[in-house]
């Protein structure tokens, strides 16, 4: 039987990633009750990370504590993909030794080709082109806050990165309006764009953008891997630091969330991290329980 992955968004159906939400509040309320859920004791979970992390390795390791199960660290010195070994010979060797491997990698097509020797389920724990784990985390957040978020309307302001792709994607599967405001130059994904037709606008203002938005999201204007282009994006991207004040150009149900790290002064001011519209520190948490249902869902039958 082949191995059910989650690389991206798409890997699902609406309804699947909707029951994934809504099991991840089942966890949570469970996880806060003290009740004792261990389906995956004797499970493993191989995390292989290329890119550092706090909240991705934290959250996957207690979650599968949580569940009973245990999940085993590697960064690129602990394997011998650090050291030119060929992606699919790892695959089929951790495969044979795991449950499930979660990546969370540079390049997309590197997982992509994992996943492909893989005999067991692999997760995107994060590419350059794709952070599906937050989005479920988001998707959450909204769920527990405000309700369904199918025909409302969501901006991204800052730079069209691997949040704002995977937030295209988000558009299309649970039916929202996206609009994106970012600088000349910093749109996401032309493939991304495509796919999501009429349901996504791109922008220049963000104040346009934010007007009646229901959900306001940003991220750091320099990802990893892009730290050589601090100064001059830190320049073009002044316009665009997501404050109060815009929020206050929203729909009057606004969310504010942050995937977190989040650069206080730059992309978000600092101010706002705090404001009762704000609801990262939720958002975060639900990583943990978020990624509880799709290990569960991959894993149990």
């Amino acid at each position: 039987m082949t191995a059910r992955h989650f690389l991206s968004l798409m890997d699902c159906t609406e309804a699947e990633l909707i029951g994934l939400i809504k099991r991840g509040i089942e966890l949570k309320s469970l996880h806060r009750q003290g009740v004792v859920y261990e389906p995956l004791k004797n499970r493993v979970l191989g995390m292989i990370f290329e890119k550092a992390s706090t909240r991705t390795r934290v959250s996957f390791e207690a979650g599968m504590t949580h569940l009973g199960g245990q999940a085993i660290f590697l960064s690129p010195r602990d394997t011998q993909l650090g050291r030119g070994e060929p992606i699919e010979d790892s695959a089929r060797v951790l495969s044979s030794m795991c449950d499930a491997i979660m990546i969370r990698t540079f390049a997309h097509d590197m997982l992509e080709t994992f996943a492909q020797y893989s005999r067991v389920p692999v997760i995107n724990g994060l590419t350059d082109d794709l952070h599906p784990c937050q989005l479920l985390a988001d998707m959450q957040t909204y769920l527990e806050h405000r309700g369904a978020i199918k025909g409302k309307t969501v901006a991204w302001i800052g730079d069209g990165n691997n949040m704002c792709n995977t937030f295209i994607q988000a558009a299309i599967q649970f039916d929202f309006q996206l609009r994106i405001a970012c600088p000349e130059g910093y749109e996401p994904g032309a493939q991304f764009l495509a796919q999501a037709g009429d349901r996504v606008q791109v922008m220049r203002d963000p104040l346009e953008a934010v007007k009646g938005a229901h959900l306001i999201n940003t991220d750091v204007w320099a990802s990893m891997g892009q730290e050589d282009e601090t100064e001059a994006r830190l320049k073009r991207f002044a316009p665009y630091q997501v404050t109060p004040a815009m929020l206050d150009a929203a729909d009057e149900s606004v969310l504010f969330m942050h995937c977190l790290p989040a650069h206080r002064g730059e992309e978000v001011s600092a101010e706002l991290m705090e404001d009762p519209r704000s609801v990262v520190w939720d958002q975060a948490e639900n990583r943990l329980h978020a990624q509880k249902a799709l290990v569960e869902f991959l894993l149990v039958d």
